[in-house]
């Protein structure tokens, strides 16, 4: 960083001091991201460091998939709801890459996830993403893949329907609205690999299964790993 943008950002941080995208209380010296009450408190998952948990028998119900987590609760009317909601609405990238590099450090300790060999984000229509301006889960996928030291690959996959919104949707109705909404473009580049499929919210999984199921389809020989930000309790048919 220059000495001007360094400057730069300790005036902005006088007049606009960062804040807690969780809590809203501004952020101590030291802290980054989101302070460190809310770290303590965060509805972690820990499903990172099980081999066998529910988003994979999820996930397994559909696809062979080898690996699959969640790093948090999707928790509705909580600040970490608010959070992902910074970063997919609201213009927060730095939040979603943050965000990521913590995943991806609970990924690297959990030792799971050490044959992975190339991250791929869960790509949005080029509408949608011109709309918003860049894709979150590209951000996430950037912060994972730094700390599990391997490549993102943003070009492989592509979406090629620009479906509705699932937030509304029935289960049964979400899978027929992501149904051959993917296409993989250099299956070369997948082929013989270990995918790991980045998201930001692992609610029903439609979407990601779709995606995954065609990089599976081809890609020849590739295995495939799923990793979300959030997952919905509900969703898993936990309560909570």
């Amino acid at each position: 960083m220059s000495i001007l943008s360094s400057l730069l950002r300790d005036v902005a941080a006088l007049f606009f001091p960062p804040r807690c995208p969780v809590c809203g209380r501004m952020l101590a010296q030291g802290e980054h991201t989101v302070c460190t009450l809310c770290r303590a408190t965060a509805p972690l998952t820990g499903f990172w460091r099980q081999a066998d948990n529910p988003v994979l028998g999820r996930c397994r119900d559909m696809l062979p998939v080898e690996r699959a987590s969640g790093l948090l609760y999707y928790v509705h009317g909580s600040g970490w709801r608010e959070l992902i909601r910074g970063f997919k609405y609201r213009g927060a990238w730095r939040t979603a890459r943050a965000m990521g590099e913590w995943y991806g450090r609970c990924l690297k300790e959990s030792g799971l996830y050490d044959d992975v060999e190339v991250v791929v984000p869960l790509p949005l229509h080029p509408v949608k993403r011109c709309r918003r301006g860049y894709n979150q889960s590209e951000y996430i996928a950037e912060g994972i893949a730094a700390q599990l030291g391997v490549e993102v690959d943003r070009r492989s996959v592509r979406r090629k329907r620009n479906t509705e919104s699932q937030a509304l949707k029935a289960r049964r109705d979400r899978a027929r609205n992501v149904e051959d909404a993917f296409a993989v473009g250099r299956p070369g580049r997948l082929a013989g690999r270990h995918v790991l499929l980045v998201d930001d919210v692992f609610t029903t999984g439609s979407t990601m299964l779709s995606c995954a199921g065609e990089i599976l389809r081809s890609a020849p020989g590739c295995r495939i790993s799923i990793a979300a930000l959030a997952v919905s309790r509900h969703a898993l048919g936990e309560k909570g």
